[in-house]
């Protein structure tokens, strides 16, 4: 299953994020790949506006995870792993029980630790094109 989306501006992102929930609907991993720039935390940002996160949400770039809380209590997950520089290092910090927790665990730079993600995830391809404008491809594995 998949799905594409055209955004033009922050505005359209903010609009558009609801599609995107819809879309990943009963997966609790979603890897974020892009090039550095494209939007990856940003969309992030209108994603966790959009389900009530009270917290700011920035990329955890230096501490690979931060946890945000919901307006309903729920715990969501921000990972970064654009700076790990082995699998290891995620085992360290115990992917493994964030992965099987349930809550929402949103991940930048995923194909940096791609061995040990899950089989089933929403993946969330977001391009730059030449005129400024994302695209944004939505698949479903697993």
């Amino acid at each position: 299953m998949e799905k594409r989306l055209e955004i033009t501006s922050l505005e359209d992102l903010r609009a558009t994020v609801g599609e995107i929930i819809d879309f990943a609907n009963g997966s609790n991993i979603w890897l974020f790949l892009g090039e550095m720039g494209a939007g990856k935390t940003t969309t992030i940002q209108a994603i966790c506006e959009r389900i009530g996160v009270l917290d700011s949400v920035h990329s955890p770039t230096f501490s690979i995870v931060n946890e945000y809380l919901t307006e309903d209590d729920k715990t969501v997950y921000h990972f970064d792993f654009y700076r790990i520089e082995n699998v290891e290092e995620v085992f360290s910090i115990g992917i493994e029980e964030y992965f099987d927790s349930g809550n929402l665990c949103l991940l930048e730079w995923p194909q940096n630790i791609e061995s040990v993600l899950p089989d089933t995830f929403v993946r969330i391809d977001i391009t730059e094109n030449p005129d400024r404008t994302r695209t944004i491809k939505l698949s479903k594995h697993g």
